[in-house]
């Protein structure tokens, strides 16, 4: 009657006794295997493979004009190397600048153009121009008012949106009107570009000079009208390290990569130009 009650304390305290005498040998078998593992690793880490990039999670401070193909470049290169996040902060030039001034961290900063780029270059590492874009300008789908040429855009009675003129956009509109002698009375001036955009999008300004390759991600809510080269201005996507970098190693094999073969391909199906 009482015999199940013995068997069961005889084959606990067997099992009491078998744990007690696995416990040093698996103690010893995780600290082998632990040590191998990191030793592993550790060597995969060093040595890799050839132009293999350390896993590691960068902050990469962008132009807002990069905004959608940051994000599809940014997938690719996640899927090409694994074990490496990328958190894009988006943003105008001169606010990124300012970021970078400010000693805010972060590993890589690509600007909209050289100047904004040269404002922090004791900050940087050597820059390289990885695309170029032009401008365009955007109006409501369908160019309800008509819009053929810049000069259009001095009508007082068009409700026109340009980029703040300390935005590199700013800095590209402003450049081309007045080699033209066009004013133009804005009724805003927008922090980055991708805010002159959505103006237009929203219907709340007629027109609004910004990058083609925005008006290309936009095609079914805004329309482009395209302006001459010998009217235009090229603007210059410079790609830089950031010394302050706790990923030095693996913010260099970003930049590196935005000029790839992959990379450019991303970028030029966007509408970017080379570099």
């Amino acid at each position: 009657m009482y015999a199940p009650r013995a068997l069961t304390g005889r084959r606990a305290a067997a099992a009491a006794l078998t744990a007690a005498l696995l416990v040093p040998l698996a103690a010893c078998g995780s600290d082998g295997g632990t040590k191998d593992s990191t030793k592993e690793a550790g060597g995969s880490t060093a040595s890799g493979s050839a132009g293999a990039a350390p896993a590691a999670k960068l902050t990469v401070l962008a132009a807002a004009s990069l905004t959608n193909v940051f994000e599809t470049a940014g997938a690719a290169y996640e899927k090409s190397h694994p074990g490496t996040e990328i958190a894009f902060s988006f943003a105008g030039s001169q606010e990124l600048v300012a970021q970078v001034a400010q000693g805010s961290p972060a590993d890589a900063l690509v600007t909209a153009d050289t100047k904004s780029m040269d404002k922090v270059k004791a900050d940087t590492g050597t820059p390289t121009v990885i695309a170029g874009n032009r401008l365009v300008i955007a109006t409501g789908e369908g160019n309800p008012h008509r819009i053929d040429d810049l000069r259009d855009l001095a009508d007082t009675t068009l409700k026109v949106v340009l980029a703040a003129p300390e935005v590199p956009a700013g800095k590209y509109s402003a450049q081309i009107l007045d080699a033209r002698n066009i004013t133009v009375k804005p009724v805003s001036q927008e922090p980055n570009v991708r805010a002159v955009l959505s103006k237009v999008e929203l219907g709340e300004a007629d027109a609004g000079l910004v990058y083609k390759t925005d008006a290309t991600s936009a095609a079914d809510k805004v329309d482009a009208v395209e302006i001459p080269d010998a009217q235009n201005a090229v603007a210059s996507y410079p790609a830089a390290t950031l010394k302050d970098s706790e990923n030095a190693e693996a913010a260099a094999a970003f930049v590196a990569w935005l000029s790839s073969p992959e990379a450019q391909k991303i970028l030029q199906d966007a509408g970017f130009q080379k570099p």
